[in-house]
């Protein structure tokens, strides 16, 4: 159990997630050319899952200083795992991440697409050693990287498969990813900067300079809040032009997206303390799962 909390194993189940809905219910509904049968599939979700578990590990190692002030019950690493053991767990999986990325791409005859993997460890330990002290500079790279476990289904499924003759519709499922990706990345960097409120004594301490420690937490809430209406906007302009006539498609949107977006722009104008900030977190992860899962919408409103 300590070792699935240090992975965080829920958040990797939401990957598992999102990748299974973006192959089973956005590409096989269509007919789309694919490269990667089942067992190529399964391989790419255990690699990208042991590189963000291994990405979990290191930033856990190197954050002991500041969760020991922001939320000390959870504390894992010097705790219930030893430091020893943790970096032991963060190499095994970022080989076993690396190396099936490396047989991967060679199986779709892409061997340079192994440098994704190579680059994503690389970015995920840079994160948690140095970048995440940076302004803003963290929450956009880790941002990123979560974006990033959408659009990479996409390169190893549907790229190698285009021709010619079937470029049109292969570049529109793809376009409908990097909408997904882009909706992630918000959302995530929205989330971030909340997050960062919510630890902001902690990261003090620990020299990590957050937008909260640089711009104080009532400037940051107003960011928060303007990057808000980005995706906002966004899910408003696909309802408007995708979903208008898909009752049902438009009322889920409205309900479990819009709804608690405009929700989240609300409470983020108020909030002050560690109690607010922790509830805005848990629902923009709910909004984010409630979007992804959207994904399995695209077969009623395309077909």
């Amino acid at each position: 159990m300590k070792y699935l909390q240090l992975i965080r194993f829920p958040n990797l189940l939401m990957i598992i997630l999102t990748q299974v809905l973006i192959k089973y219910y956005l590409f096989k509904p269509f007919g789309i050319a694919i490269t990667l049968n089942s067992f190529g599939f399964a391989l790419l979700v255990i690699a990208t899952i042991c590189l963000a578990a291994a990405g979990n590990v290191i930033n856990d190692i190197f954050d002991v200083e500041a969760d020991l002030i922001n939320k000390p019950n959870k504390v894992i690493v010097g705790k219930k795992v030893s430091e020893k053991a943790a970096y032991n767990l963060y190499f095994g999986l970022t080989i076993i991440g690396v190396l099936l990325g490396f047989y991967l791409s060679n199986m779709i005859q892409k061997p340079s697409f192994t440098a994704i993997f190579i680059l994503t460890s690389a970015l995920l330990y840079l994160y948690a050693k140095s970048l995440k002290s940076y302004l803003v500079l963290g929450n956009i790279l880790i941002s990123l990287l979560v974006a990033m476990t959408i659009i990479i289904v996409g390169l190893y499924d549907l790229m190698p498969a285009i021709t010619p003759q079937n470029k049109v519709s292969q570049q529109t499922i793809f376009s409908i990813l990097i909408d997904y990706a882009v909706f992630a990345f918000l959302l995530n960097w929205v989330r971030e900067m909340v997050k960062d409120q919510q630890d902001i004594n902690g990261d003090h301490k620990a020299g990590i300079h957050t937008l909260p420690i640089a711009l104080g937490q009532d400037r940051t809430n107003k960011i928060i809040f303007a990057v808000v209406l980005l995706p906002l906007i966004a899910v408003l302009y696909y309802l408007y032009e995708y979903l208008y006539h898909h009752t049902y498609s438009l009322m889920y949107a409205l309900v479990l997206i819009v709804a608690p977006l405009l929700y989240v722009m609300i409470k983020i104008w108020a909030a002050t303390d560690k109690k607010h900030y922790k509830h805005l977190s848990f629902v923009l992860k709910l909004i984010m799962f409630f979007g992804l899962i959207s994904i399995g919408l695209y077969q009623f409103i395309l077909l």
